[in-house]
């Protein structure tokens, strides 16, 4: 994504806040976002394919995401991303919960005139 002038980049984490479970193989990250005015935002960009490529290197398979307009956030499931499931996985704190963080580091594109205080 380029930038113009009149945006910011920032942590998805300066926009909104995640949940997850975590099934056997599949991952469910909520996402909601602090201000409804950002939800707009988050949907252009935090879409299916970069999640999925976010979580390539850990084997994802599939990435749905159900948009939660009322509430400003979405639900992602992500198949075979837990490489085993939390009790069958050999690495180290496999669970989903871990994994939102990773959700959360995703740069998201924000236009200056959305930006309040708490966006760095």
């Amino acid at each position: 994504m380029v930038r113009s002038e009149a945006e910011v980049t920032v942590s998805l984490h300066r926009l909104a806040h995640a949940r997850a479970g975590d099934k056997g193989e599949r991952l469910n990250l909520a996402l909601f976002a602090y201000d409804p005015r950002h939800f707009d935002v988050l949907m252009a960009q935090v879409t299916e394919a970069r999640v999925q490529a976010l979580f390539a290197h850990r084997g994802v398979s599939r990435v749905r995401r159900y948009p939660l307009p009322g509430l400003s956030g979405m639900n992602l499931v992500l198949d075979d991303v837990l490489q085993g499931g939390v009790n069958g996985a050999l690495n180290l704190d496999g669970h989903g919960k871990t994994l939102s963080f990773l959700l959360l580091s995703m740069a998201i594109i924000l236009p200056a005139a959305l930006k309040t205080g708490n966006q760095g």
